[in-house]
């Protein structure tokens, strides 16, 4: 695989005879080869201690930056009403109030009632409070038919429906682990009042909501050490396929597992959370530092017959050091954008990626280098790497691509700018591409929780919650005048069509005037809401169902709970819409309201703004990536029109990918937002190795002299780690969760595309950029490169 003999290898080697400070730094780095591997080994102890304490956490919460604003409202609105996750257990059955159904519903409820840290609360338990107990007889379910059949209230709030009987549950969990021990108690809770039972068929039992869901994903991220391991084979199979040497394999694995190490270390040391998106840490650093050591070590094992290996080793560190040092930093520069975006664990991830390929960076050139001395790695002395397959493509790749230079390049614009297409949209005829807002929707679609959720969820008070936070003076809330009119908003509202149920003060006394024989209308009569005011004023500090929606003591602030029947961000945007529009026009009609303050607080909110920063964080982390890779490249290789050619693979490939995810259906998702920047810094990896020879090659000859310079010496290499770039992400293709899985396929897409284009439309582009043609053909018998 020679090089032997060119003007630029020559000169690269006379360089390296030279005292300069990359010659000397590596000389000592090899001779000091085992104290290095000393320290590392020592590095390695306290690196592996802190990277098994990292934690995982993947509850949607953790997706919203801890310092935004209305994150911070949320919480403090939780200081108020108190905090905890929402769920349901339905049980499903055509006659929801069957005895047989009524019965297991009263047993599971007393036996939640004993789980510390669950509150349950269904409309037989308002009925077992309102006779003083429930015994199951027949009498006593007859009599709890009439009751929850004889109001509106149950059903509003999704207690109660044609085919479903209701427990909501609220938790009061503290973390993935208290959560996972809290849902463990209420299974076997179930478990128990079932197996007292006997024969449950009567009804089906399914567990909804946000604890449920976010349980699902820790168990599902659980599994993610599988990615890893298919990474680790398919290294290996590559390692042998290219090197087909035991001691380099060692050397590659050794220096990747140091290197996975230190920077999941560091994530421990800083006291970091892996979420739903982290898998793709670890996977990068690893990704980029093979592709880093393949270029290396296909540069290493490329030795000249009569060049000393000691002598080769310090040439082939400094001739791929600028190329390997500039590839790292670009990789590191598109993870290190993403700090810009405001979601939590896309801002989390890009700051762990940077670092990490900081720590990678000083391994591979200090590690690296002394395991190939001391392991004796072989070079192509000892095994040819090179094959008569190359020398073809080398051959033939110059002329074809400046025989089709305008097609490659003009057809490489065109699917770029229908990619462009595909992502923003075109005014007027297409819309720009959809985002998915829905954390459901990052749940395997074949999973029965998932299936449950989406038949069942929308008129249940699970995922889709918002609170409506009201503040006032002190007392406010106990005003007739206020209650009046917060009935008449929270009625008004529940007329949207996009809205399933609203829960406020209003309703718990509606519930307690129906449970008194009072019926469950609201009192129209000045008498009866002075009435009413003063039972509030009396029940709040003591009564927990008013507790949850009135602030006890003061009585200055209230909430109302809106179930929502979608979490999508069109969805949360109709619904603060109407909410605006529906306070506007009550509070004309009742005055006494406008001396409360409104904000909307809750889940499903940070979830709409989660949603409207993904493309911020798409646009903003990519244009920064561009810019700082440009500016940084304009420095080392002085060319900045060049330089701006050497990116059309990148973009081409982004942009293409875009189109086909617009094609098969693929949304914007929380995983596939990191694509762009993700690709950009990982495959510009291959154009900086690719320029980096060719700028070499141009230094000395043509244009097809340095497209085939560059092709013999990087072109093998620029296949394999290709294959490594996408052969990694590709491991993300078997992940149980929908947005991993197609970020690991489209990333791997990505990847070849930008190779296919790496060897198309960029030598086509440098054809027209230089205003050359090929060199005329030689005599036989002439001396060539």
């Amino acid at each position: 695989m020679g090089v032997v003999g060119t003007p630029s290898d020559q000169r690269g080697l006379a360089a390296s005879a030279a005292p300069g400070i990359l010659r000397r730094s590596f000389a000592r780095i090899v001779a000091w080869r085992w104290p290095i591997l000393g320290f590392y080994a020592l590095l390695l102890v306290p690196s592996i201690w802190l990277a098994l304490g990292v934690r995982q956490d993947n509850s949607i919460d953790r997706l919203i930056v801890a310092t935004d604003p209305d994150y911070v409202a949320t919480r403090e609105f939780e200081k108020v009403f108190g905090a905890g996750e929402f769920a349901v257990l339905v049980a499903e059955a055509p006659d929801p109030l069957a005895p047989a159904v009524v019965a297991r519903v009263d047993r599971i409820e007393r036996a939640l009632q004993k789980v510390p840290g669950v509150t349950a609360n269904s409309a037989l338990s308002v009925y077992r409070r309102a006779r003083a107990g429930f015994d199951a007889t027949p009498a006593e379910i007859e009599g709890f038919r009439r009751f929850a059949t004889g109001t509106d209230l149950f059903r509003r709030q999704g207690l109660l429906g044609d085919h479903t009987l209701a427990i909501g549950l609220l938790l009061t969990v503290d973390g993935t682990s208290g959560r996972a021990r809290t849902l463990a108690a209420i299974e076997r809770a179930v478990a128990t009042a079932d197996a007292n039972a006997g024969d449950t068929s009567s009804s089906s039992l399914h567990a909804l909501g946000e604890p449920f869901v976010n349980a699902y994903l820790d168990r599902t991220q659980s599994g993610a050490w599988r990615y890893f391991v298919l990474f680790g084979v398919f290294v290996v199979a590559l390692n042998v396929a290219l090197y087909r040497s035991v001691r380099t394999l060692a050397a590659f694995l050794v220096t990747l597992a140091t290197c996975l190490a230190v920077s999941v270390g560091y994530i421990g040391a800083t006291g970091g959370t892996l979420t739903i998106v982290s898998p793709m840490v670890p996977m990068t650093i690893l990704v980029t530092a093979t592709s880093s050591l393949v270029y290396l070590q296909s540069r290493f094992v490329d030795r000249p017959p009569d060049r000393p290996v000691d002598e080769h080793q310090i040439f082939a560190l400094e001739n791929k050091f600028v190329a390997c040092t500039a590839s790292i930093f670009a990789t590191a520069v598109g993870f290190a954008a993403l700090a810009v975006s405001q979601i939590r664990p896309i801002r989390e991830m890009g700051i762990w990626v940077a670092v990490g390929l900081a720590l990678t960076w000083v391994i591979v050139f200090t590690l690296f280098p002394a395991l190939q001395k001391c392991l004796r790695t072989p070079t192509g002395q000892e095994w040819r790497t090179a094959s008569t397959g190359i020398e073809r493509f080398v051959g033939w790749l110059p002329a074809w691509s400046h025989r089709w230079r305008w097609p490659l390049v003009l057809s490489a614009l065109g699917l770029s700018g229908l990619g462009a297409v595909a992502l923003f949209g075109l005014p007027g005829v297409v819309a720009p591409m959809r985002i998915l807002t829905d954390p459901v929707e990052y749940m395997s679609h074949a999973s029965s929780l998932y299936q449950d959720i989406r038949r069942l969820g929308p008129s249940l008070p699970g995922l889709s919650l918002s609170q409506i936070w009201l503040q006032g003076e002190v007392g406010s809330i106990s005003e007739p005048a206020v209650l009046d009119g917060l009935h008449d908003f929270q009625q008004t509202l529940e007329a949207d069509p996009g809205v399933g149920a609203v829960v406020g003060p209003t309703t718990i006394l509606r519930t307690i005037r129906y449970i008194a024989g009072a019926g469950d209308g609201w009192p129209t009569d000045a008498a009866a809401l002075e009435e009413l005011a003063a039972e509030l004023e009396g029940l709040a500090p003591v009564e927990p169902m008013l507790g949850r929606f009135v602030e006890p003591h003061g009585l200055g602030q209230a909430q109302l709970t809106v179930i929502t029947r979608s979490a999508e961000y069109e969805a949360f945007q109709h619904l603060d819409a109407s909410i605006a529009r529906t306070w506007s026009a009550v509070v004309g009609r009742h005055p006494a309201l406008g001396e409360l303050h409104l904000r909307i607080v809750g889940l499903t909110p940070l979830h709409a703004k989660m949603a409207q920063n993904l493309v911020p964080t798409l646009v903003e982390s990519f244009a920064l990536t561009v810019v700082v890779i440009f500016a940084a490249f304009l420095l080392v290789f002085r060319n900045g029109t060049a330089r701006l050619m050497a990116m059309i693979p990148s973009i081409f490939a982004i942009l293409v990918m875009f189109l086909v995810m617009r094609l098969s259906g693929m949304r914007l998702n929380i995983a596939t937002i990191l694509i762009a920047s993700t690709v950009l810094g990982t495959s510009e990896n291959d154009q900086i190795h690719f320029f980096y020879h060719f700028l070499e090659g141009r230094r000395d000859g043509t244009v097809e002299y340095a497209l085939r310079h560059t092709l013999r010496v990087a072109g093998r290499a620029i296949l394999f780690a290709t294959l490594i770039n996408a052969g990694g992400f590709l491991a993300f293709g078997v992940a149980e969760l929908p947005p991993i899985r197609q970020f690991g396929l489209l990333a791997a897409l990505a990847f070849a595309l930008s190779m296919l284009a790496d060897f198309t439309a960029l030598p086509a582009a440098l054809w027209i950029l230089f205003r050359a043609r090929p060199d005329p053909p030689r005599p036989l018998g002439s001396a060539g490169v």
